[in-house]
């Protein structure tokens, strides 16, 4: 049973929320919420590893030097969510019990960067590294939370998707680590309910740089919580004495995420590379969640860039391009019916139109004629969509992140565009078709699959036409006495209708995890109109874990064919990718993973080391949502 105070020694019982679990809540003071959790492990492999590592830590406790190197390389990860059982009860809403109570008193919990955890905030930093961090940290402010982040307020009636999405809302923000929400009764009142936001930040700054040579280097910074007000600030300098073109480079970029209530994001970027000089400001606001009604953007930029271009005889240009970009959007979310399907028991089914209107117009390019450069045109582009919309969250464990929660979206979206683009070479129509859809196999794992088809028509002729097919596929959690074990299979293939002369796509990739758009090396051979690509993945999330950084190994084997019109994709080479490598992640820091990798190119063209050895970071990779925002054009990529 769970126990919640209310006073010196007033203790209320509170349900909980799944079997073989106890939670305290204390409630000491109006900002400060404890909670402890801790869960009885059904698992005879459990119990064992656990027994070794307290043998160890005993062990290694008895000296001091042995005592801080344990704490520096291990954690507990007996206490972490994948084994706390939480994710267990993944279809059912904690705050349903509570539906049409009135919201009495929020309040706001925020937890250290290190050592805690919204599932136990009662565990403490295991070592000085950590308690440093937590003391040179500055959480996000409290009525930064409450203005700027919740969807609900006091007095509200309580809906419990309202809460739900609000509590996935904080988790997929780049200013925090983690989030929960937790709904308990007011003492002595069937009415009111008290409402406590658990928060953890993330670490929120991050150096950047790097030296070549003496006269070749970079220095700069990312804030992601500029004072705790959850804005973002980037900047970098780069100095090269020995390059004639442009000896130094600056870039800025500055972002207000979550403006008051009114969930708007206000960014600008400045840029002043020597390949790329542009000023953009942009003003957005997506469909947060399903109930968001009104969505919209507002962007403008002024860019000159030297476009890298590859003939068709592989020589490289570098084409001088300055333009100016505007685009404007705005959507509209209905609801039309409620799901008899929905596991929660409201409506989830949306009717989404949207209008768009993009303009581009260059002042430097090369010659445009209808036979040449037909991609440089000035082009004033409007766009029209309706669709439909279904969405869920599954919370689940160990996908894309290392131990943080992740909420794995389900549903599917049909969405059709149409419209016209008043070109330069002539005024053209647009129409184009998406269907994506996502679920759990059972116990089978996760499937996602997308289909589109779009393209131009002008003078009854189809032009920059695309057809794309992706899927995209992970297994069920395994578990080892090594770690915790997932496959990952990735399909892809777009199909180029009349393209233009200048356009291409490629198998070219920096990285080699799984959802890449590559088979992990950069080839300017390995272009073409068509492409194929198969991708398979397998992830070791070990037991390992150097100074709150999480280990995982990885083997891949990534296939790839590519071909221009005039002959068959099938009938092309199959180029191949093999390898093994691990990767490093701090779920607390803002750091891309770390990975190192071993890689074997048995027949990539021009390639005289067919081995490759990489230490690279590489992004934590996001889930394709069933949202329908911005009208747009299928990208051909």
């Amino acid at each position: 049973m769970a126990l919640i105070g209310t006073g010196v020694g007033a203790q209320v019982p509170l349900t909980p929320t799944q079997p073989d679990s106890t939670r305290y809540v204390s409630k000491k003071t109006n900002d400060s919420l404890a909670t402890r959790v801790s869960v009885r492990p059904d698992s005879a492999l459990h119990q064992r590893d656990s027994v070794f590592y307290n043998r160890l830590k005993t062990r290694m406790y008895k000296h001091r030097l042995t005592h801080q190197l344990y704490d520096l390389i291990f954690q507990d990860v007996y206490n972490s969510r994948e084994n706390t059982g939480e994710v267990s009860q993944l279809e059912v809403n904690p705050f349903k019990e509570f539906e049409g109570r009135i919201i009495g008193d929020i309040y706001i919990r925020r937890l250290g960067v290190f050592g805690q955890s919204v599932y136990d905030t009662l565990r403490q930093p295991g070592n000085w590294v950590e308690r440093t961090g937590n003391r040179l940290h500055t959480n996000t402010r409290e009525n930064i939370i409450k203005r700027s982040y919740l969807l609900f307020k006091e007095g509200d009636a309580l809906d419990p998707t309202v809460l739900r999405d609000n509590e996935r809302l904080l988790r997929t923000t780049s200013i925090f680590h983690d989030a929960r929400i937790l709904v308990l009764p007011r003492k002595g009142s069937r009415q009111f309910v008290d409402v406590y936001v658990i928060t953890q930040d993330v670490w929120s700054l991050l150096p950047t740089g790097g030296v070549g040579a003496l006269n070749q280097f970079s220095l700069g910074f990312e804030q992601k919580n500029f004072r705790g007000l959850g804005h973002q600030l980037f900047a970098q300098v780069a100095y090269s004495g020995a390059d004639p073109r442009q000896k130094i480079e600056y870039q800025a970029r500055y972002t207000v995420p979550f403006i008051g209530k009114t969930f708007l994001t206000a960014q600008a970027e400045l840029l002043y590379l020597r390949d790329l000089k542009q000023v953009a400001f942009r003003l957005y606001r997506p469909f947060l969640t399903p109930d968001t009604k009104y969505a919209g953007s507002i962007e403008v930029n002024r860019t000159q860039v030297n476009n890298r271009l590859v003939t068709r005889n592989d020589s490289v240009l570098l084409v001088p391009l300055s333009y100016y970009y505007s685009d404007v959007w705005v959507g509209r979310s209905f609801r039309i019916f409620y799901s008899a399907h929905d596991a929660e028991g409201k409506g989830r089914t949306r009717l989404i139109i949207g209008l768009r209107n993009t303009n581009y117009v260059y002042s430097q390019r090369p010659r445009v004629t209808p036979d040449t450069n037909q991609v440089y045109q000035d082009s004033r582009t409007t766009l029209f969509s309706i669709g439909y919309s279904r969405r869920k969250y599954v919370r689940d464990v160990l996908i894309y992140g290392f131990g943080r929660t992740e909420d794995v979206p389900v549903g599917e979206a049909i969405s059709v565009v149409t419209g016209f683009d008043n070109a330069e070479l002539g005024a053209r129509k647009y129409g184009g078709i998406n269907f994506s859809q996502g679920k759990y196999l059972n116990k089978s794992g996760y499937l996602y699959s997308l289909a589109s088809l779009g393209g131009y028509i002008r003078n009854q002729r189809l032009e920059q036409g695309v057809l794309s097919l992706e899927t995209n596929y992970f297994s069920p959690l395994m578990t080892t006495k090594w770690g915790n074990m997932r496959h990952f299979f990735n399909g892809r293939m777009t199909v180029g209708l009349n393209r233009f002369d200048n356009e291409y796509i490629t198998l070219n990739s920096s990285g080699s995890g799984i959802n890449t758009d590559g088979i992990g090396i950069n080839n300017d051979a390995l272009r073409g109109v068509n492409r194929l690509l198969i991708n398979y993945e397998n992830v070791l999330f070990s037991k390992l874990n150097f100074i709150g950084f999480r280990v995982a190994f990885i083997t891949f084997a990534n296939l790839g064919l590519v071909s221009f019109p005039e002959r068959s994709l099938l009938k092309g080479p199959l180029y191949q990718g093999y390898g093994i490598g691990f990767r490093l992640r701090n779920e607390n820091l803002t750091f891309n993973s770390f990975q190192v990798r071993l890689a074997y190119y048995p027949n990539i063209p021009n390639n005289a080391y067919p081995f490759r050895f990489a230490f690279e970071g590489i992004p934590v990779l996001r889930f394709r949502d069933f949202d329908i925002s911005a009208p747009q054009i299928i990208p051909y990529r």
